[in-house]
């Protein structure tokens, strides 16, 4: 059976092989990412720029409101969770008149 301090040993062992296959790995890829670079004269904004190329957005739209509790004034949009003061309740009661229809 194994010793712990041999396991330890082994682990050392391992560790340094992993470290110098990973510099011989980062080295070759390093290498091929320059051959790249130049072929097609990439800039580093080229590489990195964080400009996208969809065309649709993907952020969020503000929503108005639908949905205004009398008492507080607490409104909600109609999607999601509905909250607890129009839960369970008729909305007709609480939906805000001087929407303009879309």
């Amino acid at each position: 059976m194994t010793t712990y301090k041999e396991l330890l040993a082994q682990r050392a062992e391992l560790e340094k092989q992993i470290e110098a296959a990973r510099k011989d790995a980062l080295s070759s890829a390093i290498a091929q990412v320059r051959a790249i670079v130049a072929e097609y004269e990439l800039t580093e904004e080229d590489v990195f720029s964080k400009k996208t190329t969809r065309t649709a957005s993907t952020g969020t739209k503000t929503v108005a409101p639908k949905y205004r509790d009398p008492i507080t004034g607490a409104t909600w949009t109609g999607r999601g969770k509905p909250p607890l003061w129009i839960a369970g309740k008729d909305r007709l009661n609480f939906l805000i008149q001087d929407q303009t229809a879309a």
